[in-house]
C-alpha cells in the first residue's frame, strides 16, 4: 500500500482534531460533527483495505518516517508496523470510533462545547491508532500517553461539576502509577536487547536467551503488566474507571468497548513471545486476572447507577481476557476482546439513549417500563446482555466460553473464579435489564410525559452493535477458526498450544456455562420481575451488601493509606517547611532591602557630600597603589 494513504489511515483523525479545535466554533455544530466523524470514517476505509491486501499477501507492512534516536549501538526508528494484529486494532478502533462518533452528534448536540467535544474524540482515536501501529515500545509509549490525556479531557469534559474533575484526575494519576512500570520495563528490554523494535526484539530471541538476561526479562515483564494493569484497569489500579463514568456516556463507551482499556491486552499480545519465556509472570497475569473478574463482578451486582453497572462489567471482563493471556492463549484474549468491544458498545450506547430520554437521570430505581417506549433500544439491549452473558448462539458466549475451557484445563481454581464471574455477569445484566425496560416507570410525570425513543443517529449504531454481537463469534468457532488461522504469523505459541478439539469433557464445560448464566438471569428474573424487588438505598444496607455497595472499600483504603499522608505531607511542607524556607529567603531580601535603604540615604544632592566620598575614593585606590604593595 502507497506510503501517502497509510500515514493518511495515521494522521487524519488529527486533522479533525486541529479543525475543530481551532475553527469549530466557527463553522457550526453540524459541520463540526461531520468533520469529527468523516476523519474517522476514513481510516476506518483504508483500515478495512489495508486488512484485505495483508489477510491475502500474509505480508506485513513497515512504514518508515525518519531514523529518530541514533546512539553507538543503540537506534530507534520514528516507523510504525502493520501487521494483522495491529490492523485488526484498527478495524475495531476506527469502525466502532466512526459509530461512537455518529452517536455524539445527536447525543451531544445541545453541548455548548460540542466541537470540542468531537476535537478531544479525534485526538483520542489518533493516539490510539499510534499505540497500536507502533514499531517499537517508544512509539508505543507516546500513544499509550496520549490515551491517558486524552481520557483526563473528555472524563473532566463537564468541567463545572468539581466531582468530574476529580474523577479525571484520579484517571489520570493512577494511570501514571502504571506508565512509570511501562518506562521501567522499556528501559530494561533496551538494556538487555540493545533494541526495543518489536521485530528485532523476536529475532534476537531465535537463537535463545542467556540465564542472566532471563532473569532481566522477568523483571522487564514484571514491570509491563503493572503497566497493563493500570491501562486496563485490573487489580490494584482499578478503582479509575468506575469514576471515570464522569464523562458523557459517548466516551464511556469509546474507553470501554475498543480503545484504552484495550491497550494493556494489546501491548502484552504484540509482546507474546517475551511473556512466554517467563511462566511465572504469565501465572501472576492469570491470577491476578481471575480476582480483578471476580471482584468487579461482586460489586456490579449491587450498584444501582446504569453505567457503573457497565463499567464494573468491563473491569470483570478485562479480568477474564488477562486469565487469558496468563495462560499463554493469547488469540483467545484477543477473540473476547472483538466481541467486548461490539456488545459492550452496543450496552453503553444503549444507556446513554435512555439517559437521553430521561433527561440525565441514571439511578435504575427511578426507570421502568421503557421497553414499549423505547423499542429500537430494549432489543439492541437484550441482545448485548444475552452477548455479554454467554448465551449461545451470540458472539459473547463463544469467546467467554473458550476462556474457560482454557482455564479448566490449566487452572481448576480460576475455572470456578470465572465461571463464578460469569453467573455473577449474567445476574446483575438482566437486573439491570429488568429495572430499566420492564414493569411501571418508576421516574417523575415530567420524565414520563417527555419519555421518547432515541433520533436515528443514535438508534443506528446500536443496531449495528446489536447484529455484530450476534454474529461476531463467528470469527472464531470451535473446530474452524479464522482468527486463530489469521492471527498465526504473530503469536508465536499459537491456537497449536490451545487447540479448538471438541471432546466430552468440552460440551459438559459448554453446558454447566450456559446452565451458569439461565440461573443468574433466573435469580434476576425471580427477584425483579416476580417479585418486582427494587434495590435498597445506599443507607439501608448492611452486612456483605453494604461492603459490596462501598466496592470493598478500597477507596477507603486507598484514601487511608495513600491520598491522605500525601496530604498530611503536604501540608506539613506547605505551614512549615515552606515557611522556614520562605523566611531565610525573605530574611536575605530584607537584609539587602535595608543596605539599599541605608544606602540611597547618600544619594541627597548634596554636592560636598559627593566630592567627599570621591576624595575618600581616590586615597583607597592610591594606597592599595603605592602602600599596600
Amino acid at each position: 500500500m502507497d506510503t501517502n494513504i497509510l500515514l493518511l489511515l495515521l494522521i487524519v483523525p488529527f486533522i479533525g482534531f486541529l479543525i475543530n479545535i481551532f475553527f469549530g466554533k466557527t463553522i457550526g455544530k453540524n459541520l463540526s460533527g461531520i468533520i469529527g466523524t468523516l476523519t474517522i470514517v476514513i481510516s476506518f476505509v483504508i483500515s478495512v483495505i489495508l486488512f484485505l491486501q495483508i489477510k491475502e499477501t500474509q505480508e506485513p507492512v513497515r512504514l518508515h518516517l525518519f531514523d529518530w534516536i541514533t546512539l553507538e549501538k543503540f537506534k530507534i526508528d520514528f516507523a510504525f508496523y502493520f501487521d494483522q494484529l495491529s490492523v485488526l486494532w484498527l478495524l475495531f478502533v476506527t469502525g466502532i470510533g466512526s459509530l461512537i462518533h455518529l452517536y455524539s452528534t445527536s447525543y451531544m448536540k445541545e453541548d455548548e462545547n460540542f466541537h470540542k467535544f468531537f476535537a478531544y474524540l479525534n485526538l483520542f482515536v489518533f493516539f490510539m491508532l499510534v499505540l497500536v501501529t507502533g514499531s517499537n515500545l517508544l512509539i508505543m509509549f507516546i500513544g499509550w500517553e496520549g490515551v491517558g490525556l486524552c481520557s483526563y479531557l473528555l472524563i473532566g469534559f463537564w468541567y463545572q461539576n468539581q466531582e468530574y474533575n476529580n474523577a479525571a484526575k484520579k484517571a489520570f494519576i493512577m494511570n501514571r502509577v502504571g506508565d512509570l512500570g511501562f518506562l521501567i520495563g522499556t528501559f530494561i528490554i533496551a538494556y538487555s536487547f540493545g533494541t526495543v523494535d518489536f521485530m528485532e526484539l523476536r529475532e534476537s530471541l531465535s537463537g535463545g536467551i542467556a540465564t542472566s538476561t532471563l532473569a532481566l526479562l522477568g523483571c522487564a515483564n514484571l514491570a509491563l503488566f503493572i503497566a497493563a494493569t493500570g491501562k486496563s484497569a485490573q487489580l490494584p489500579l482499578y478503582t479509575w474507571l468506575p469514576d471515570a463514568m464522569a464523562g458523557p456516556t459517548p466516551v464511556s463507551a469509546l474507553i470501554h468497548a475498543a480503545t484504552m482499556v484495550t491497550a494493556g491486552i494489546f501491548m502484552i499480545t504484540r509482546l507474546n513471545f517475551l511473556f512466554d519465556l517467563t511462566p511465572n509472570v504469565q501465572h501472576l497475569i492469570a491470577v491476578v486476572g481471575g480476582l480483578t473478574a471476580l471482584v468487579a463482578a461482586s460489586i456490579g451486582l449491587v450498584q444501582n447507577d446504569i453505567k457503573k453497572v457497565l463499567a464494573y462489567s468491563t473491569v470483570s471482563q478485562l479480568g477474564l481476557m488477562f486469565m487469558a493471556l496468563g495462560f499463554g492463549a493469547y488469540e483467545i484474549a484477543v477473540f473476547h476482546v472483538i466481541t467486548h468491544a461490539f456488545f459492550k458498545a452496543c450496552l453503553f450506547l444503549g444507556s446513554g439513549s435512555v439517559i437521553h430520554a430521561i433527561h440525565g437521570e441514571q439511578d435504575m430505581r427511578h426507570m421502568g417500563g421503557l421497553k414499549n417506549v423505547m423499542k429500537i433500544t430494549y432489543v439492541t439491549f437484550l441482545i448485548s446482555s444475552l452477548a455479554i452473558s454467554g448465551i449461545p448462539p451470540f458472539s459473547g458466549f463463544f469467546s467467554k466460553d473458550e476462556i474457560l475451557m482454557v482455564a479448566f484445563h490449566e487452572n481448576i481454581t480460576l475455572w470456578v473464579i470465572g465461571s463464578l464471574a460469569s453467573i455473577m455477569t449474567a445476574f446483575y445484566m438482566f437486573r439491570l435489564l429488568y429495572l430499566t425496560f420492564f414493569n411501571k416507570f418508576r421516574g417523575t410525570e415530567e420524565q414520563k410525559h417527555h419519555l421518547h425513543e432515541s433520533p436515528a443517529a443514535m438508534t443506528m449504531p446500536l443496531i449495528i452493535l446489536a447484529v455484530l454481537a450476534i454474529i461476531g463469534g463467528a470469527i472464531s468457532l470451535p473446530g474452524s477458526s479464522w482468527l486463530n488461522t489469521y492471527l498465526a504469523p504473530v503469536i508465536l505459541n499459537n491456537a497449536a498450544a490451545h487447540p479448538h478439539h471438541l471432546g466430552t469433557t468440552e460440551y459438559i464445560l459448554m453446558g454447566v456455562a450456559v446452565i451458569g448464566a439461565l440461573i443468574g438471569i433466573g435469580i434476576a428474573y425471580s427477584k425483579y420481575i416476580k417479585k418486582q424487588e427494587l434495590p435498597l438505598n445506599d443507607n439501608q444496607s448492611n452486612g456483605i451488601h453494604k461492603v459490596l455497595v462501598n466496592s470493598y472499600y478500597i477507596d477507603n483504603i486507598y484514601n487511608f493509606l495513600i491520598i491522605m499522608p500525601l496530604n498530611i505531607l503536604g501540608n506539613f511542607f506547605k505551614k512549615v517547611t515552606e515557611v522556614i524556607i520562605s523566611g531565610v529567603v525573605f530574611g536575605f531580601a530584607k537584609f539587602a532591602d535595608e543596605l539599599s535603604y541605608q544606602g540611597k540615604k547618600a544619594q541627597n544632592g548634596n554636592i560636598g557630600l559627593y566630592l567627599f566620598a570621591f576624595v575618600i575614593g581616590v586615597c583607597v585606590i592610591i594606597y592599595y597603589l603605592f602602600i599596600a604593595r
